[in-house]
């Protein structure tokens, strides 16, 4: 059964990924109705609507659940309790269990490596014992390609993003002081590994089993923070093919109904090794607005609402560039040196405050091919460092 346009959807989140959801979902005929604990997000300030309450507020909850014909959230985060309270009322994309597992590393890369998906090898660290003690870590690991772990990266299991929560270790001292800096929460230990490129996927699933793909993005990052998308990404037909075919497991497997996002490491072999997973349009799939025929933000609209999905073909190549919030150090940046150039798209996501590494809006360039994309793309990005 679908939701007509005219009815009123629901989200869990108020930053710039829920934003960019209302506005897809607007320009759909629907309206939007934002739960989001902040005053003056992205998202509350173009919804229809905006419940101010915490993300397990009962009252608030249930007056999402009943005067929405269904919902979804902008970000892996939210209590997947509020998800399993919502889905009683109306319908929920995606679901509580698939979003508990996207939302917690250790439950992540365990689902991974029990489902036969390519990680770097790992361990569980649970308490400062597992450090002392390895035989008591929980481990996956293939010894024959990766003899230990270390030189790692300790990853905080929960609430890490954009290179926060994470911390390079060389040895278990050090390993030791990077888990009592994250006040000994459970956390991931990864073997650093050498890579060639890092791509994404976003993979699109409805209730009824239809998937689609993006075109595979190539991703650039800086201090952890994404910095460029590159689409297509500059990688084989064999690794395009793997990287969407294994995304699409990744989705069956989770049962997964909604947006969601597979990030690849590509080692120099070809090989392919999920890094994360993420249950909600993702910073690498913002170029979908402008180059593609459905955006990814569309898409999520549609497979909420039982819609059959959208064409992701390209109209051309892109690459995407976040603006972070490091530019506005000098006062407000000079847009005309990206408006100037005909076939660059900028979008600002309304924040009032610009702090160092916030993510606060994007371009894109589009042009026939690859190249000519980055070329313009760098330029842009130079003109507004100066």
């Amino acid at each position: 059964m679908s939701i007509k346009p005219g009815a009123m959807l629901g989200l869990l989140g108020g930053g710039q990924l829920g934003r960019m959801f209302t506005m897809a979902a607007q320009s759909m005929g629907y309206r939007v109705t934002v739960l989001d604990p902040a005053d003056g997000g992205p998202a509350s300030s173009v919804a229809d609507r905006h419940l101010h309450a915490d993300y397990l507020d009962s009252d608030a909850l249930r007056e999402l659940g009943s005067t929405c014909a269904g919902v979804t959230t902008e970000f892996e985060n939210v209590p997947a309790e509020s998800l399993r309270t919502l889905a009683e009322p109306c319908v929920v994309s995606p679901a509580a269990s698939s979003v508990a597992v996207a939302q917690n590393r250790i439950l992540e890369k365990n689902f991974l490596a029990a489902n036969g998906f390519g990680v770097a090898p790992y361990a569980v660290i649970q308490n400062s014992s597992n450090i002392h003690n390895p035989d008591g870590i929980i481990q996956q690991k293939r010894p024959e390609l990766f003899p230990g772990l270390f030189p790692g990266i300790l990853k905080i299991s929960r609430f890490g993003y954009d290179g926060k929560g994470q911390a390079r270790v060389s040895n278990p001292a050090e390993l030791d002081t990077a888990f009592i800096g994250m006040n000994r929460e459970p956390c991931v230990l990864e073997k650093l590994l050498p890579l060639e490129s890092e791509v994404s996927v976003i993979v699109s699933r409805g209730f009824d089993g239809e998937v689609a793909t993006f075109p595979v993005s190539e991703n650039q990052h800086r201090d952890g923070i994404l910095d460029t998308s590159i689409i297509p990404a500059r990688a084989s037909p064999a690794i395009i093919q793997n990287a969407r075919d294994i995304a699409v497991r990744v989705a069956e497997k989770l049962d997964y109904r909604g947006v969601l996002c597979v990030e690849f490491f590509v080692l120099a072999d070809g090989r392919l090794l999920v890094n994360e997973i993420a249950p909600r349009p993702h910073n690498s799939g913002h170029y979908s607005i402008d180059a593609c025929v459905t955006s990814q933000f569309e898409q999520q609209v549609r497979i909420l609402c039982g819609m059959p999905l959208g064409s992701t073909a390209m109209h051309g190549a892109a690459v995407m560039v976040n603006l972070l919030g490091d530019l506005w150090q000098g006062g407000e940046p000079k847009w005309e040196q990206v408006l100037r150039h005909p076939c660059v798209k900028l979008h600002l996501y309304g924040k009032l405050e610009a702090r160092h590494g916030r993510k606060m809006g994007h371009y894109t360039v589009l042009a026939e091919s690859t190249e000519a994309a980055l070329q313009l793309a760098l330029e842009i990005k130079q003109s507004l460092e100066c």
